[in-house]
């Protein structure tokens, strides 16, 4: 590139004018291009970039013959090629002892510049198609003054990552580049006068200290204050993560293992108490140091909070005071006792998280007789409804809390895991706890900055295995929707609609919880029902209405009585059966909506539709089965849609309000090795090959990851393809629902009595993913990998490690991790734990 010294040094022809055109001079172009800067900020420097190359200097000082100017030059060239996310840097240089420039950027979409002499960076924006930027550096040194220009091209987002290879590892393996930190770890003391986790089963007091099964979650950024919300703030936060079960981990709670559950009788009280408030939600203040200083957890922070089974919420919505909901606890019906099983989450915009119930149906009691009760007290309904969510006479409960003799003999903290009517007790379900699974099964809001306040059961949402909740693009003027999924097999896909508009002042309000009475406790809710040509319908379940009154096969009496049995409802309006909807998450960008269908093990070739078009055998091959043997030669071989796929929609006119919409399935869970024509539809390699999608999330809109073309992040919990590799999370930049074609599958699937059936089916695929989907990460032994969030800059991404070494004993451990992640450990204990990752050069997670 050659080296411009002077404006007159452009062209130099002696003294003779050989051009008699108008045209104007260089210099004319020079002094127009200063007076038109802001004006013509996207059009002149691009082109004169491309004609001059990285330098563009002017004639100054006082005009003198002598005087050429300064050379001033932008070392990385005219021209710099990145990518959205990117961080690009910059360096000027200046042909003077001791002299300084000053970057300014004169061309394409604003940037934030950071400065540091002659050196100036910025992350590339978000872009859908190839974009030029613009920057200048401009010195003045002893009255000379010069500038020199370059462009920076940035093309749309792209993984900026090697995949990470499939693992049986007892390590949570990232890229290369990154640094795993582990930051809050089951049993962690989070007040002040705690004792530390001595983690061999003799710790208490779980109520203040983190449960068990890390799972959803969320990063509120903190404000200066400490007790309010700062969504900008990167180094200072409140997370507030779910803490699902303590199936398969339960025996490191205690010194010897459990006792008393599988043998019968009696639970020791110290034991169920420790398991009990091992459930729930964790509320922690955490913050990073200067630079790049790792994250930690506040032990003392004034902000923190455990929210267990034993705490008490307030109902809101339609159903708040129905009789279904009157316990001996809560006689009127306005209140419950606790949350349990909660896993995926919900952020809300104006700053709180929702919780939301699970698999709860599992951890009550119901003894044989209590349907005869039930009849003969007058409440023969609640027989369907506990049958349909799962709660059938001779349950003993999960971990059968109800057995428990209390000390304290006024103490029902046990008792109400007992929904047995008991003879002696009121009729109306008030002087036993026979109503209180209708307690359950709710979204429940949280105000992480206010630790005195109660939290909310939203009851307009509906009650059932709630996996997730998440809000949809909020536009000012335009009721907001909320999406979820009722993880089961054969379950539904449900949206919320609100009553209310959005305002975008309510983003910012002081009083949150009173924002969620407002957009959650007014509004219809709906279920989806898929066609086979790519449309679908949302179905309002609405008393009174499509068959929803007194006279169908279950008789409601009202609007509260559709939503506490909205799996009923959805029934009766003929919703699809999905293949175990889970987590949901929404394209900030598009407002597309995405939902995880895990698996289905009783999916057949009969039983396949289009929007679950799967059922066949996946072997596993430790075993010895051969690859699409038929049938196949391992008892362990799973079958159904053993592998998953995610599903996603477009709403009809972009809106939230629609009630109809667009679909396609985007990936097909499967091994690489699995038949291409029939199971492996997304033509997934040894790159990207995944089995259970589960927990899902975009990247937020406050960075690169969230705007124009987002970053989707999947993660897994499998038991399809743990022959092969531990559980993962994998990275991608999705299209656009619509972007693939159809497909017809034919299915074929061998029971394991050697019954074969077949099905032909057409489905909606997207285009194949590719290397825009690329394996990120893979956790310990025995995990799953679950919840996911960031801080607002996108530096710092959070990430759940659940049940490491849930398929060992207390005296002999199948996994030593988090001890494992820095060192041998073998016979730690494992524990589930939050981790943070960060690139080591300061960039963006993913891009």
């Amino acid at each position: 590139m050659k080296t411009v010294t002077s404006a007159l040094d452009l062209y130099h022809d002696g003294d003779v004018d050989t051009n008699r055109s108008a045209n104007p001079h260089l210099a004319d172009l020079i002094a127009e291009r200063y007076s038109r800067r802001q004006t013509l900020f996207g059009g002149l420097h691009a082109a004169g970039a491309a004609v001059f190359g990285g330098m563009l200097l002017s004639a100054c000082g006082d005009g003198d013959a002598g005087d050429t100017g300064l050379a001033v030059t932008i070392t990385n060239g005219a021209a710099v090629a990145t990518s959205s996310g990117r961080t690009v840097t910059l360096n000027g240089d200046v042909a003077s002892s001791g002299a300084t420039g000053t970057f300014t950027q004169v061309a394409g979409p604003a940037v934030a510049l950071a400065t540091t002499g002659n050196v100036a960076t910025f992350v590339a924006p978000a872009v859908t198609t190839s974009t030029p930027l613009q920057f200048s550096f401009k010195a003045t040194a002893g009255g000379s003054s010069g500038e020199a220009l370059t462009t920076v091209t940035v093309s749309p987002a792209a993984l900026g990552f090697s995949a990470v290879a499939k693992s049986l590892a007892d390590v949570v393996a990232v890229p290369a580049g990154h640094t795993v930190t582990v930051l809050y770890r089951t049993g962690d003391p989070i007040a002040s006068g705690v004792s530390a986790y001595a983690n061999n089963g003799t710790d208490v007091n779980f109520a203040q200290r983190a449960g068990d099964h890390h799972d959803g979650m969320t990063y509120f950024g903190l404000a200066a204050s400490g007790t309010a919300p700062n969504p900008s703030s990167n180094t200072r936060g409140v997370l507030a993560l779910n803490h699902e079960n303590i199936a398969g981990t339960v025996a490191y709670l205690h010194a010897a293992g459990q006792t008393g559950n599988v043998s019968g009788g009696t639970r020791p009280e110290a034991e169920a108490i420790k398991e009990i408030e091992a459930h729930g939600v964790s509320v922690i203040e955490v913050t990073r140091g200067a630079g790049n200083a790792a994250w930690s957890y506040v032990q003392a922070s004034a902000l923190n909070r455990r929210i267990t089974p034993n705490t008490t919420m307030a109902l809101n919505g339609p159903a708040r005071g129905n009789a279904l909901l009157r316990t001996l606890f809560a006689p009127t019906g306005v209140q419950a006792r606790g949350t349990i099983n909660n896993c995926a989450n919900g952020t809300m915009p104006w700053q709180t998280y929702l919780t939301n119930e699970e698999n709860w149906a599992g951890y009550f009691r119901r003894d044989a007789g209590d349907a005869a009760r039930r009849t003969a007290a007058g409440r023969a309904k609640e027989n369907q409804s506990l049958a349909r969510y799962g709660i059938n006479e001779g349950a003993v409960g999960n971990n059968r809390w109800s057995t428990v003799t209390p000390a304290d003999t006024a103490s029902t903290v046990f008792a109400r895991w007992n929904a047995t009517v008991q003879p002696t007790a009121a009729t109306d379900g008030t002087g036993d706890f026979s109503h209180d699974p209708f307690g359950m099964g709710w979204v429940v809001e949280i105000d992480p900055f206010d630790p005195a306040s109660t939290p909310r059961k939203r009851t307009a949402l509906g009650r059932m295995n709630h996996e997730g909740c998440q809000i949809g693009r909020t536009i000012a003027g335009v009721r907001p929707a909320f999406y979820m999924g009722d993880d089961a097999q054969n379950e539904y896909i449900y949206k919320f609609v609100s009553n209310t508009a959005w305002v975008a002042a309510d983003a910012t309000a002081t009083d949150r919880l009173a924002i969620g009475d407002k957009y959650l406790d007014a509004g219809t809710l709906y279920v989806a029902r898929f066609a086979a040509d790519g449309s679908g319908q949302w179905l309002p379940l609405v008393f009174g209405q499509n068959g929803l009154t007194s006279t169908a096969a279950y008789p409601f009496a009202d609007q509260a009585d559709v939503l506490i049995n909205a799996r009923l409802a959805a029934d009766i309006l003929g919703a699809t059966r999905m293949d175990r909807p889970e987590w949901t998450a929404v394209n900030p960008a598009t407002g597309e909506m995405y939902c995880t269908l895990t698996n289905n093990s009783s999916r057949t070739p009969a039983t396949t539709d289009a929007p679950n078009p799967r059922a066949y055998v996946d072997p596993k091959l430790p075993q010895g089965d051969v690859v699409n043997a038929d049938p196949p030669t391992s008892a362990q071989a799973t079958r159904g849609n053993a592998n998953g796929h995610v599903i996603r929609l477009r709403e009809t006119g972009d809106t939230s309000e629609a009630t109809g919409f667009a679909w396609d399935i985007y990936a097909f869970g499967s091994g690489a090795d699995l038949n291409a024509a029939n199971i492996n539809l997304s033509g997934l390699d040894a790159t990207n090959d995944f089995s259970s999608p589960d927990g899902l999330w975009f990247g937020v809109a406050s960075n690169v990851t969230g705007q124009a073309t987002p970053l989707l992040w999947m993660q897994t919990d499998d038991g399809a393809y743990t022959d092969v590799t531990n559980c993962m999370m994998l990275a991608a930049i999705p299209g656009t629902v619509g972007d693939g074609g159809t497909r017809t599958v034919a299915n074929t699937l061998t029971t394991a009595a050697n019954a074969t059936t077949t099905s032909s089916v057409t489905t909606r695929i997207g285009k194949a993913p590719g290397t825009a989907l690329r394996r990120f990460l893979v956790g310990p032994k025995e995990c799953e990998i679950t919840g996911i969030h960031s801080t607002p800059d996108g530096r710092s991404l959070f990430v759940n490690i659940q049940h490491p070494g849930e398929n060992g004993t207390a005296a002999a451990p199948s996994s030593n991790w988090p001890a494992s992640q820095t060192a041998a450990a073998p016979g730690v204990r494992p524990r589930s734990a939050t981790i943070v990752i960060t690139r080591d050069d300061g960039g963006i997670v993913g891009l």
